[in-house]
Order: structure tokens, then sequence, then C-alpha cells
């Protein structure tokens, strides 16, 4: 139950919930071009060149909206999956969810492993197009490709939160928002899909450019596993 298959979506969110210390005073934010929205992304992801961060996701219906016979099942909405992700730009990715559940998304830039240990199983598949575009490898992808991709809009100039929405009408998602904390490190991501499910990706003990072993992103199945291509 990871990000990069359970919680592709879009967003909708308030200016309270990503910029909590703000004044409670009532104004129209000041929304940047999107020309200054997609420099301003791009300036600050640039900085980021390694990433460590622990997570906490959740997932809820959007309110109103009726359950699906697709996405996530029943017991696992409200419910929160913890884990670490590790990121080295570019293209290197490192997503392990160790609670409730174990499960493992590993690439290189290349191959994608998805490890379910409690299945003995993993899948392997091409970094292709599409899943190079997935919001789980947002912070860890190529910069001039992520412009290519989606149309960047900043709705308060003067925050560190950007909404961003796919070229691509067929996507999985519709858009995605994510917030930078002070030190420059995403603090936030908030996805909504079609189905009407909105995922929370909250950010802790996060470390900007920490030096992170190349190990750590070569997956080698354990003796056993049963390996799928897809």
């Amino acid at each position: 139950m990871t990000m990069l298959r359970k919680t592709m979506g879009a967003i909708t969110i308030s200016a309270a919930m990503l910029a909590p210390a703000m004044s409670t005073t009532v104004f129209a934010a000041t929304a940047a071009s999107e020309q200054t929205a997609t420099s301003n992304l791009v300036r600050q992801l640039s900085g980021i060149k390694s990433l460590s961060a622990n997570f906490e996701q959740t997932t809820k219906l959007t309110s109103g909206k009726a359950p699906q016979k697709k996405g996530l099942t029943a017991q696992h909405m409200n419910q929160t999956f913890k884990g670490e992700m590790k990121v080295a730009r570019p293209g290197k990715f490192y997503w392990q969810t160790t609670s409730p559940a174990k499960q493992t998304i590993v690439t290189s830039g290349k191959t994608v492993w998805i490890y379910d240990p409690d299945l003995g199983q993993a899948v392997r598949q091409s970094l292709d197009e599409q899943v190079a575009n997935t919001p789980a490898l947002l912070l860890s992808g190529n910069t001039q490709q992520i412009m290519k991709t989606y149309r960047i809009t900043q709705p308060d100039a003067g925050k560190t939160y950007y909404t961003l929405y796919p070229k691509d009408k067929d996507g999985a998602f519709q858009s995605l928002t994510i917030s930078f904390g002070a030190n420059k490190a995403p603090s936030l991501m908030i996805l909504q899909d079609s189905l009407g499910q909105t995922t929370y990706v909250r950010f802790n003990n996060v470390k900007v450019n920490p030096s992170i072993p190349a190990s750590i992103f070569n997956f080698v199945p354990p003796k056993g596993t049963d390996i799928i291509d897809q």
C-alpha cells in the first residue's frame, strides 16, 4: 500500500493546512504566474541533491464521494502507513513502508522493484515514462522532465507550496500539491485521484543532502523470492 502503486492523485488544500503558523487574518493570496511558479519550484528542487526522511501516509475519501470498487479498499481508508524514504537525484529512489505492513519500492533509475516480503514476491518493471511521472518519484526526478510533464502553479506567491497538474489528461491523478518547510525540504504532499481518494504524506526527520550509499538503490531479491515481470 504505497504511494507508487496506490496513491497517485490530485490536490485540494487549504492555506491553513500548508502554513499552519500563518496569521488567521483572512486575505486574498496573490498567486504567482505559472512561469514564476515553475522557476521557483525548479530552484527549490535544484538545491536538493539527496534527501532522507520518515513519512506518515493516510488516504481518505473526499467528502461526498461514495466508495469505489477500485483503489484502496475500505479497511485501508484512514489507516496510517509509516516508513522511510531516501532520494538521490537524478532518478534514484527508495521507499519502504514498515508499519502496519512491509513493502519496499526501489529504483536506481532504470528498473523499479516492488517487494512484498510477506508474500515473498517482487514485481520488476521498467522505469518507463508512465512510471517515472508518478508523484512518488517527483523528488528524485529531472527538473526538465518535471517542467515538461506538469503545469506548475503557486497559489500564494509568498508561500513555498505548489500545485502541479499533469499535462497528460489520461494520467492516474489530477493534481499534486507539495509544501516545503523552513529548511527548504519537503514537509507535506497531498494527492487526490479521480476515484475520490485524497492521500496525505507528511515527512519528518528530514535531512537534506545526506550521504546515501549507492547500494541502497540496488535491490537484490532475497533467495527464493517469486519475481514477476511487468
